[in-house]
């Protein structure tokens, strides 16, 4: 290729070259003049894309303990749970101490007139009833005929009397006063009658119960071995209450 064919190219090649050095909005020093009146605002673009989330920040300090709330209603009570199982059978405990048994109280007796026992001659005497049949708890003494109660409650006394050669008058006395009387009437008949008297009485201890009968013709209690006359006497009930142990 001749020089002349080389031209153009060089040509082209400086052209590119120099336009590489202009810069923005400048006319080359070749070409100076005055700078253009500055254009009208473009218009607002499309909004960008959204930015990535940023890190997260560190931890506060904790808060202050807020105040205790009030305090709520009750809630409606559950369902019944089911039985369990039974538990262990516990070791068998030590034997405890015997107790005392508890003993009902008692007082009785029964005494009945002997063949010699003689008759009172005054009529405040008690009759003595001599013979004794049941005195377990020693309440009547048959040297005076006279019971002393010794639990208090109420007592039952009954006298059972053969009548023979004279009619009969008694009483039943409680510390002097007559709480019974019982009379019977002998009429000559040739074989004994018989009288039958009893009371029921309160006592408390110290108190006293005999029997005094009429002076004289009304004095016809007998006794032989064939017949008796008795007086006999028994506990009903006592006023002790709540006691482990009687006497």
């Amino acid at each position: 290729m001749s020089p002349l064919q080389h031209w153009p190219l060089l040509f082209l090649l400086l052209l590119i070259r120099s336009s590489n050095q202009i810069e923005d909005n400048k006319i080359p020093s070749l070409c100076s003049g005055q700078p253009g009146i500055p254009g009208s605002p473009g218009v607002h673009g499309t909004p960008g894309l959204p930015g990535r989330d940023g890190r997260d920040g560190r931890d506060a300090a904790p808060g202050e303990k807020g105040a205790e709330g009030e305090r709520g209603t009750p809630g409606m009570s559950g369902p019944r749970g089911d039985l369990g199982d039974p538990g262990q059978l516990g070791e068998k405990g030590e034997k405890g101490q015997a107790g005392e048994c508890a003993v009902a109280p008692k007082s009785a007796f029964s005494a009945k007139l002997s063949e010699s026992c003689g008759l009172p001659t005054n009529v405040d005497e008690a009759l003595r009833f001599d013979t004794v049949l049941l005195n377990e708890q020693g309440h009547y003494d048959p040297e005076t005929g006279r019971f002393t109660c010794r639990v208090p409650g109420v007592y039952y006394f009954a006298v059972h009397a053969t009548v023979y050669r004279a009619s009969l008058q008694f009483d039943v006395v409680k510390n002097n006063q007559v709480e019974a009387s019982f009379f019977q009437y002998y009429g000559n008949w040739p074989k004994p009658a018989s009288l039958t008297g009893g009371a029921l009485l309160h006592l408390v201890p110290n108190d006293q119960v005999w029997i005094r009968v009429g002076i004289g013709e009304y004095s016809g209690f007998y006794s032989s071995t064939k017949t008796d006359s008795s007086f006999s006497g028994f506990l009903v009930h006592s006023d002790w209450k709540n006691s482990a142990v009687f006497a």
